[in-house]
């Protein structure tokens, strides 16, 4: 009876483990947007030249997430990537497979059909569409083009960067795959096939804003907020976003 008492405690002490650490990989993560900032005066793209999944070609479709390996202490990986070639090219496989501890959530659960090898639980926000189409892209890690800090008007702090996407399988969710992206149509957690935000965290997901902060977004957050700190030039006030 005792061990059925203490059971749902340490349970919960895990989880609040694990989602620290969640937190502090984002915060690097935060840490190395503002690296590549500084050094080339603009956030990462946030895809470089997409390609359609299942389809061969020549368009790289390299993620952010690649780009910004020097500043999460992974230098000798970023060398071992050939930019000039696809993400899937087979002189970057040995490359993307590689594991980088600060993209996998201690929480996840990436199920039986996502491709774990070069796994990420985060992705870039390219906008939402939960009050209108995102096209053009409302957010900052979009396809093709990077951001300098006067191009975000509603300001960093006010502006999710990256997201959690680690509830259930993504196929596309490797740190190399420039598909590593999406846009906000629905509810934190809310059950769709779709790449949303979404965690095994209780009561929300995680989100990078472009100040470096962490915040647990959640699910019974208004939607029109979350729209809100889903765009970058919205014009929006918002009140709270967590």
């Amino acid at each position: 009876a005792l061990v059925a008492l203490l059971l749902p405690a340490a349970q919960a002490a895990r989880e609040a483990a694990r989602r620290t650490a969640c937190l502090n990989n984002l915060r690097n993560v935060g840490c190395a947007l503002h690296g590549h900032l500084i050094a080339r005066r603009r956030f990462p793209i946030g895809c470089l030249e997409w390609r359609a999944p299942g389809r061969a070609g020549q368009a790289r479709c390299l993620a952010w997430s690649a780009a910004i390996l020097p500043w999460l202490e992974e230098q000798s990986l970023y060398e071992r990537i050939d930019f000039a070639k696809p993400f899937d090219d087979p002189v970057n496989a040995a490359a993307a497979a590689a594991s980088v501890r600060l993209y996998a959530c201690p929480s996840a659960d990436r199920g039986s059909g996502a491709d774990l090898a070069g796994r990420t639980d985060y992705g870039g926000l390219t906008g939402e569409r939960i009050t209108s189409p995102n096209n053009p892209e409302k957010g900052v890690l979009v396809h093709d083009r990077g951001f300098a800090e006067r191009e975000i008007p509603d300001g960093l702090s006010r502006t999710f960067f990256v997201g959690e996407c680690s509830r259930g399988a993504w196929p596309d969710g490797q740190w190399i795959n420039g598909r590593n992206l999406f846009d906000q149509a629905y509810a934190v957690n809310w059950p769709t096939w779709e790449d949303e935000l979404r965690s095994h965290h209780p009561g929300g997901a995680l989100a990078l804003s472009g100040d470096g902060s962490v915040r647990l977004v959640l699910e019974t957050l208004d939607v029109r907020i979350l729209a809100a700190a889903c765009t970058r030039a919205g014009g929006e006030v918002l009140s709270s976003a967590g």
